[in-house]
Order: C-alpha cells, then sequence, then structure tokens
C-alpha cells in the first residue's frame, strides 16, 4: 500500500472500518477504575517502601484519597469531561511523575540543595502536592454538589410541608391534639390534672366529727339506736 493511500486511510478517505481500527491503535483507551486504584495503589507502596519525609506522604495520601472518593462518581462526569480527565491524568501521570522525580534523587540532594529560587527539590514536591491536592477536593467537591443540592431541595420540601409554618400540629383521631408528655418543658406543673375519676391530694378531706361522740363511760342503750 502506497504512502499516501495509508494517509488516506488513516484520515477517514478510506475504508471507515480501517480508519476506526488506525484510530484505535494510536488512541489508548481510558483507563478504567481498576487501573485507577491500581495506579494509587502504586503511589501508596512507594511512599512505604522509600523512606520519605512525613511531609510527603501526608500530601500523598490526602490526594490518593480524594480520587478514590471521586472514582465512583467518575461515569456520572460524562464522556470527555474536563474533571473527569484531571481525576485520570493524575491518578496515572501527573502524581507518580511528581512523586517519581523525587525519589529519584539522593534524599540528601533533595531535601537540601535548593534546585529553583532557592527551594529544595522537597520543598518544590511539596509545592506541587499541594496544588494537587486542592484540585482533587474541588473536583470532588464538584462531582458531589448535585447530590448535596438534591438533599437541600429535599430538606425545603419536607419543611415546607411538615413544618411548625406548613400544617398544623399532629393530631389522634379526628381533631384531638396530641399532648406534650407531663413534666416536660412544654407542660408546668401547674397545669397537670390527675387523671379522669380519681380526686386530687387537696379535694380530699378528712372526715366530720360526729355530733354525739361515742361516750366510753356511758352504757350502751339497751333498745339500740334511736
Amino acid at each position: 500500500m502506497a504512502l499516501g493511500d495509508f494517509w488516506a486511510r488513516l484520515g477517514g478517505r478510506g475504508n471507515g472500518e480501517e480508519a476506526k481500527a488506525a484510530q484505535r491503535l494510536i488512541l489508548p483507551a481510558p483507563p478504567t477504575a481498576d487501573d485507577l486504584r491500581a495506579a494509587l495503589d502504586r503511589t501508596d507502596t512507594s511512599m512505604t517502601d522509600a523512606g520519605v519525609p512525613s511531609v510527603v506522604v501526608a500530601r500523598v495520601h490526602r490526594i490518593t484519597a480524594a480520587i478514590r472518593d471521586t472514582i465512583p462518581r467518575l461515569d456520572a462526569l460524562g464522556a470527555g469531561s474536563p474533571l473527569a480527565y484531571s481525576v485520570m491524568a493524575t491518578a496515572t501521570d501527573y502524581l507518580p511523575e511528581a512523586v517519581g522525580g523525587y525519589l529519584r534523587l539522593p534524599r540528601r540532594f533533595a531535601d537540601t540543595r535548593p534546585v529553583d529560587a532557592g527551594k529544595t527539590s522537597l520543598m518544590v514536591l511539596v509545592d506541587q502536592l499541594d496544588l494537587l491536592g486542592r484540585t482533587m477536593d474541588e473536583v470532588f467537591d464538584a462531582v458531589c454538589r448535585d447530590d448535596a443540592i438534591a438533599l437541600v431541595a429535599h430538606g425545603r420540601f419536607l419543611a415546607e410541608k411538615f413544618g411548625p409554618a406548613g400544617t398544623p400540629a399532629l393530631t389522634v383521631g379526628a381533631d384531638v391534639p396530641i399532648p406534650p408528655p407531663p413534666g416536660s418543658a412544654l407542660t408546668p406543673p401547674e397545669a397537670i390534672q390527675a387523671p379522669v375519676g380519681l380526686a386530687s391530694p387537696e379535694a380530699i378531706e378528712a372526715p366530720a366529727a360526729s355530733a354525739n361522740p361515742l361516750d366510753l363511760d356511758t352504757p350502751p342503750d339497751p333498745a339500740g339506736p334511736r
């Protein structure tokens, strides 16, 4: 096949199937969720195996944790989303390259020798990790925002439907309101009434004194009481 025919086929002017096959050879498939997690695992492992300073380890773990939380929501962003691309590129390229460049240097050189405007390689790496961390946090917030907005809207709906200004108090039966529990802050003690059929302590009177009290010195009348 002539070179011109090859470029014609590659540009889509030849057979459509061959052009698609050529594009698949040039453009790799996007990484899957498992691919992203595997890349994050490799980065986390490199932190423990190389004796990296804690300031680096903490920042790398912040980034990988944010990406892990975002991965399940990448499909909701849609194909070609810039946010989804940022997450995939950070997991598979930006973060590993930043960490790898630092790890390839001897520790004493990387941590003590200024290389950029008075900053050591360690300081340069920390700046890059801070930028990636802020970016991944913003992406995670963005992909969760739709669900958060829906939750807020549902809360407002419930407040309008069941809130104090929306409907009257719930009732038992037809029109008997539910009273607050006795002794609660809503019911003062003096307003608590005794149950129906029982007299209150104040209403119970002592028995009246007899007009003719029994006199033990007077013998009883044999005829009985008159």
